[in-house]
């Protein structure tokens, strides 16, 4: 049974490159948002097992979308997709749960690697 990811990133190129690596690997893209307040209202749409969720994005960044999830659900799988530069986001994403951290520009391994740690069970 493959794992159902959303994927939020307002960079067109972003997505499109993390829905080839997902396909390729058999997981199923279940939505694609352009930003931190449609990727919240996505996850309670779709339910996803797993979030990869960009930081940095307008209308709501990937922090404050981070929060909402876990409160709708704190076992919400959420890989934060990070820009360089970004330590302090980090910790706090860190502190709100994040699950797992993959640095742009992608390295395909990296992005299935912290997928497949989001995959198992606990």
């Amino acid at each position: 049974m493959s794992s159902s990811v959303l994927v939020v990133d307002d960079s067109r190129t972003s997505r499109r490159i993390l829905k080839d690596i997902l396909d390729r690997a058999g997981y199923k893209v279940v939505g694609e948002a352009i930003n931190g307040k449609e990727g919240v209202a996505y996850y309670v749409k779709f339910q996803p097992d797993i979030v990869t969720m960009d930081i940095t994005m307008p209308e709501m960044d990937g922090i404050e979308a981070l929060r909402q999830i876990k409160r709708e659900n704190p076992e919400a799988k959420v890989i934060m997709i990070t820009a360089a530069g970004q330590k302090d986001k980090m910790m706090e994403a860190v502190k709100l749960g994040a699950a797992e951290f993959v640095s742009k520009p992608f390295v395909e391994e990296t992005v299935l690697e912290a997928l497949r740690h989001c995959s198992q069970p606990e």
